[in-house]
């Protein structure tokens, strides 16, 4: 599933045609990444809009269209974003298409059909976009409110609390051992129990991970460097860039984690 960095790149390339106007809009209402939306004006009254602005929070995101309309996206697990610049041309699973002044195109892709599609209107922000907590980059995002949600979970592996969206929104399977290999807490470590020291350290990892990712994955979705943990991890026989030793996969709560037993010592 996109995480944090990823959905963060393909805001970005919708963001390519914002000031522009919709003047023709087409949506299969009858795929389920719609299931959420129940206005029955739905697409057509985006026609004629102007295409405001885009925002993301966590994994999801919402572009603001006209004086009141508001269009949300989560990508699911294969949902993506395109700005095609030639209308004739065909693509595939794109069950919503916005087609905007001088040629530009919008896409949404979502070939399994995972995604979902919001749809609001009104001078307020939807409930669907309000309800996601701020940025793991942002102030709000304080030491103390990391602590706060750990105890709360407190007899939880700590991998498992990583992926909890409404405590860390954005955060994904790789971005999760990323930050658990650079704090060097082993995944399996019981939230509860992790020491003064180590949060403070996990809490700069979380910070660092989500801005080093935003600044490479989501600006032209490069290739992290090879001192990250990311790109030793996807497979066995992987090896810690820090020890040269070999990483160990396994199941924590029916997810797979990497991490490097001899570099991740606090247990």
């Amino acid at each position: 599933m996109p995480e944090l960095a990823e959905v963060e790149y393909f805001r970005r390339i919708w963001a390519r045609a914002e000031g522009a106007h919709v003047i023709n809009v087409s949506a299969q209402m009858d795929k389920r990444i719609f299931r959420a939306i129940e206005d029955s004006r739905f697409p057509e009254i985006l026609i004629g809009s102007r295409f405001n602005r885009s925002e993301r929070k966590g994994k999801q995101l919402c572009f603001h269209f006209g004086r009141d309309s508001w269009l949300g996206l989560h990508m699911g697990m294969t949902g993506r974003t395109l700005h095609c610049l030639d209308p004739e041309a065909k693509h595939k699973y794109a069950y919503l298409i916005l087609d905007l002044e001088k040629g530009e195109r919008l896409i949404f892709q979502d070939p399994r059909l995972f995604g979902k599609v919001y749809f609001s209107i009104g001078q307020g922000t939807p409930d669907w976009w309000s309800g996601i907590p701020e940025e793991l980059t942002s102030d709000q995002f304080t030491l103390e409110r990391m602590n706060a949600f750990l105890m709360r979970r407190s007899r939880s592996p700590i991998k498992s609390v990583l992926l909890m969206q409404e405590g860390f929104p954005g955060i994904g399977n790789w971005m999760a051992d990323e930050i658990l290999w650079r704090s060097r807490i082993a995944p399996s470590a019981l939230a509860g129990s992790i020491a003064e020291g180590e949060c403070r350290a996990l809490y700069a990892s979380i910070r660092t991970v989500c801005n080093d990712a935003l600044r490479v994955i989501a600006d032209g979705w490069n290739k992290p460097p090879d001192d990250w943990l990311f790109n030793h991890r996807w497979k066995d026989g992987g090896i810690c860039p820090k020890t040269e030793r070999v990483l160990v996969r396994e199941k924590i709560n029916g997810r797979t984690s990497c991490w490097s037993p001899d570099w991740q010592v606090y247990r």
